[in-house]
């Protein structure tokens, strides 16, 4: 069937903005012109696609099936005109990768290892960002590589999107803590009853009703700070659980664990997202040899000191 670009494009935005005139204006054409493109459309396909209603439209049940279907098709020629476009351009001077405050500081720091190995002239950028601040960034090109939590991720976009596992999270008390002796049922009342520091990030990421036990809660930015805070008997928080292997965590503050009196962790997916392109495909396939080995390295430390 022969539809353009241009007809899916309109389609997909008078869907998103329900109205023609806005459409126009986010497509910076006529108003006249895009109905023209949406009924031309309408007759290739033999569906009506929206209800005109007064100065507003409404997509009809065919419309909302085919608008998911439409936007993946979008995406799909956007990747191939990126792709297209990097073919005619050599390697990268420099990379940006963003990532959460919630990834270990260890996690990143074997990536630049390995970059350093296999590109030894060229520069990498570390900056902190949440998932929305990422997508953003790597689609304007300001950042090649992010470290994204995907927990109840649905958008659709255009990135190279590669599982890398998960992290788990568990509650983190000074060494110390009585806590750490106590049956489930007393352990859970204890975190409920003090402090909880609430790292930010995971706030921003959309999992505070998740990690929230305490009703005296505070957030804070920085993971460095909690571990500092917990340490001098402040309160308890959420951490990744390779937290107690750290140098600044090690002999200080201990993770509750099932023997403790937590039966498990909170676990959510992480993923590395990119751009489709060639020029950055054996810079991805450095920095996921670091991660996998990373995450095998961590994965046999934490079970011999279980």
């Amino acid at each position: 069937m022969n539809f353009s670009i241009e007809q899916l494009l309109a389609f997909v935005t008078v869907y998103d903005q329900l109205s023609f005139s806005k459409a126009a204006v986010k497509l910076n054409k006529h108003r006249t012109t895009i109905g023209q493109v949406i009924g031309n459309l309408e007759d290739q396909l033999a569906v009506t696609l929206f209800e005109r209603i007064g100065r507003s439209v409404e997509p009809t049940e065919d419309g909302h099936l085919l608008y998911h279907y439409a936007k993946q098709t979008l995406e799909q020629a956007r990747v191939f005109d990126k792709v297209a476009l990097s073919l005619s351009y050599g390697g990268l001077e420099s990379v940006t990768i963003a990532s959460p405050t919630i990834i270990p500081p260890l996690a990143l720091a074997t990536v630049r290892e390995q970059l350093l190995r296999d590109f030894p002239s060229m520069r990498v950028n570390f900056v902190v960002l949440d998932k929305s601040e990422i997508k953003r960034a790597i689609e304007n090109g300001d950042v090649h590589f992010g470290l994204v939590n995907i927990h109840e991720s649905r958008g659709i976009h255009s990135f190279d999107s590669t599982f890398l596992g998960h992290i788990e999270l568990v509650p983190f008390v000074k060494k110390d803590s009585e806590i750490l002796s106590m049956s489930y049922e007393d352990a859970m009342s204890a975190l409920k009853s003090e402090r909880q520091f609430i790292l930010k990030s995971l706030v921003d990421e959309g999992l505070k009703d998740k990690v929230t036990f305490s009703a005296n809660h505070e957030e804070v930015e920085s993971v460095a700070l909690i571990i500092k805070m917990i340490k001098m008997g402040f309160g308890w928080a959420w951490l990744p659980r390779v937290t107690e292997l750290s140098d600044s965590a090690k002999g200080s503050l201990a993770p509750i664990s099932s023997g403790a009196g937590l039966r498990q962790g909170f676990k959510f997916p992480v993923a590395l997202w990119c751009q489709h392109s060639k020029q950055i495909t054996t810079i991805k396939k450095s920095i996921l040899i670091a991660l996998h080995d990373y995450i095998d390295k961590q994965i046999e430390v934490l079970a011999n000191n279980s």
